[in-house]
């Protein structure tokens, strides 16, 4: 069961590193459009709202990819504290078992 669950984490990892790239390909697209504008026959009010457009756009593309970062390192910190928790189950399970040896249940009054 582990092992499914760290190997379906790396395919989320993996596909979320693909959508990041491709995300930054279109902020790539969008910011050549928007230096573009300048060059273009249009008049300056079509241009500042193909400007504010385009801007508007690179932001939430930029804001996908944030919010595909944050998920991958959710996930990763999931992954490590599943990995800690089986560890320290491990550990306790194979921990000596220790009896108390005389003397150590005895309360002392000074």
């Amino acid at each position: 069961m582990q092992i499914s669950s760290s190997t379906s984490t790396s395919v989320q990892g993996s596909q979320g590193s693909k959508q990041i790239a491709a995300l930054l390909k279109q902020v790539r697209q969008l910011t050549e459009q928007l230096k573009n504008v300048a060059s273009q026959d249009m008049e300056p009010k079509a241009k500042e709202e193909r400007v504010k457009l385009l801007q508007a756009q690179i932001q939430m593309v930029e804001a996908q990819i944030a919010a595909i970062q944050r998920q991958q390192q959710q996930e990763q910190l999931s992954q490590q504290q599943e990995t800690q928790v089986a560890k320290d189950a491990l550990a306790a399970k194979n921990a000596p078992r220790r009896t108390p040896g005389l003397g150590e249940n005895v309360d002392t009054y000074a």
